[in-house]
């Protein structure tokens, strides 16, 4: 017989002992749940009830109101706990880190070190993730120190941790060390390591850390491959993204948004947006960033038509487009000269969607001017629509068009309002020579290159990739380092005295104009995009797509001659430079030299 004023309850099978008040407490808090003015009454009611002494009330009362979003109530809550034991703070960190109050998560750490209390892996998985969340690269170096002092340096959950949290600031040297070392590498680790790759620029890298984990017997999970998947996007490696597809369609994973719009970025990106289209049919729920993706692969590949299609669907589905998804409409219109289309659609962004026109945007509408050849119109956008000064990218744009249309009077004074705004930026520097170089002022290509030289600026060094038996292989221009090397040169030379025959004439006016013109004939022929063309058609066999990735914008000459190696090669021919895609065959390009 219990004695009076205690009940029984069943718990998990076992007879557990609660005084009334604490039990009814414990109901009104599920019944107030996550919401601050009910937990407020229920915590009234607890003190008046005298169950404030109950480390299980309070921990429960204070894990809720951080999930409320009031972490000033949860900071008043916590003063009043006289003592608090480890319980209690763990649950304070987690609760804190969890619903997005990492400094807070951080701050209750440091005052669990100050009190004394030990810690356990509990407590550093959660902090650790608050600082990966804050991006609290010295305070986790610390807690770091802390992990090995207390003996939880091979704990698997800390070190999967620890390898998020070090990706996540961009250490990704600290990030392998703690990755190579773990005993037992579990998908989150493995996750962590392989997006911190992708999401820092390191697609080789990540996605030779997929391969390994796939020669380990390591099951990846949707999360791996979307971070895969983004990595092949990057690289244009459509052989390894392909097979990817086809383990997830084998293995029965649920494609859901997020692994669908991955897929449908690394069809567009690798040259297959018929692909693309294909999964984003396919898929039975489509968000907005579904919807953006797929518009954006038209755009990037010159179907402008097509993404503006899309983009009514979408509108008339109701989709309601975002910043983003206009970012996407108005570049498809640029690409494909479809200056019409691009003012209805910032009409629509601004009057029918209540958005405000940002950077992008701007610049997305002085490239389709520029482009289109309205430079005047362009430039008064310029003047009358972007308020204060435009940003860079806006006169870039600009620049980039005048170039086009060799309007170079205009054009110098855009670069040197460009150079004002960025001086170090060694890319305007290029496209100011070269419009000198156009307009035959070769003084002051001379004077340029001496500004250069001054504020020691170099250009961006070119490279291409092409992906060849699941394996990608990167070019730069001359580059001598690959074993075939003599064969590809050869193969190349055949390449270009057959497109000589045939028509091509080299265009030695828009490289390094300093060199005598046989050297900057020699020096256009080795582009690192022919040298990955000639390598491709040697070692795929007839039929086959060529599809290249260049760092850069494409070059004219390169332009021109990879459409005479379309037809001499009889083969398509795919590049995906900086900006957009060209889809070479029978002698012509998909943007219509409109690029």
């Amino acid at each position: 017989m219990e004695p009076e004023g205690l009940v029984q309850q069943q718990h998990r099978g076992e007879r557990i002992t609660v005084s009334p008040s604490k039990s009814a407490a414990h109901q009104a808090l599920a019944q107030a749940g996550a919401h601050v003015r009910p937990l407020q009454q229920v915590h009234a009611h607890i003190v008046i009830s005298g169950s404030h002494r109950s480390r299980a009330l309070l921990t429960k009362l204070l894990t809720l109101a951080c999930a409320a979003g009031s972490i000033i109530y949860t900071r008043q809550l916590f003063l009043c706990v006289p003592n608090p034991d480890s319980f209690l703070f763990n649950s304070l960190i987690k609760g804190s880190s969890k619903y997005g109050f990492s400094l807070d998560a951080i701050l209750f750490y440091r005052r669990m070190v100050l009190a004394g209390i030990s810690k356990s892996n509990y407590t550093f998985t959660s902090v650790i993730k608050a600082c990966a969340d804050s991006t609290a690269l010295r305070c986790g170096r610390a807690i770091h120190t802390h992990v090995l002092a207390s003996g939880y340096g091979l704990d698997s959950f800390v070190q999967a941790a620890l390898v998020t949290f070090y990706a996540k600031s961009d250490d990704l040297v600290s990030a392998r060390k703690v990755f190579d070392r773990m005993p037992k590498r579990t998908v989150v680790a493995w996750n962590s390591m392989i997006s911190g790759y992708e999401q820092n620029g390191f697609a080789r890298e990540a996605v030779g850390l997929f391969k390994g984990m796939q020669k380990l017997g390591a099951e990846p999970d949707s999360a791996t491959f979307v971070s895969v998947l983004s990595a092949c996007s990057q690289l244009g490696a459509l052989e390894l993204g392909c097979w990817i597809h086809e383990h997830i369609v084998s293995q029965s994973f649920d494609v859901n948004v997020v692994l669908g719009t991955s897929l449908i970025n690394m069809y567009s990106r690798c040259g297959n947006v018929k692909k693309a289209r294909e999964v984003f049919d396919s898929m039975k729920d489509r968000n907005v960033i579904a919807w953006t993706a797929m518009i954006s692969g038209y755009g990037m590949h010159g179907h402008g038509v097509q993404a503006v299609e899309l983009f009514h669907q979408m509108r008339a589905q109701g989709a309601p487009p975002n910043d983003v998804t206009f970012v996407v409409v108005l570049s498809a219109c640029a690409h494909a000269g479809l200056v019409h289309e691009g003012r209805w659609a910032i009409t629509s962004m601004k009057r029918d969607y209540g958005l405000m026109p940002t950077e992008e945007h701007h610049v997305c509408l002085v490239d389709m001017f520029g482009r289109a050849g309205l430079l005047n119109e362009a430039f008064r956008y310029i003047r009358e629509q972007i308020p204060g000064e435009p940003a860079p990218a806006v006169w870039t744009a600009m620049l980039g068009a005048c170039k086009m249309h060799k309007n170079f009077d205009l054009g110098v004074q855009v670069a040197e309002r460009l150079l004002s705004v960025e001086p170090e930026n060694p890319g305007h520097y290029v496209l100011l020579s070269n419009i000198y170089a156009l307009a035959g002022r070769m003084d002051r290509v001379e004077m340029v290159r001496n500004m250069m030289i001054q504020r020691g600026l170099r250009k961006q060094v070119g490279y291409s990739t092409i992906e060849a038996g699941k394996k990608t292989y990167l070019f730069s221009m001359g580059d001598k380092s690959h074993p075939e090397t003599r064969e590809i040169y050869s193969y190349l030379d055949e390449l270009m005295q057959r497109s000589r025959e045939a028509g091509y004439v080299p265009a030695p006016e828009w490289v390094m104009h300093e060199l005598e013109e046989e050297e900057r004939e020699y020096a256009l022929r080795y582009h690192s995009e022919k040298l990955a063309v000639a390598f491709g058609l040697l070692r795929t066999s007839t039929g086959t797509i060529i599809r290249i990735v260049k760092n850069l914008r494409i070059c004219e000459d390169c332009h021109l001659a990879i459409k005479f190696i379309s037809v001499v090669a009889d083969r398509e021919i795919i590049v995906r430079d900086k900006h957009r895609f060209h889809h070479f065959k029978d002698g012509s390009c998909s943007c219509m030299d409109y690029w």
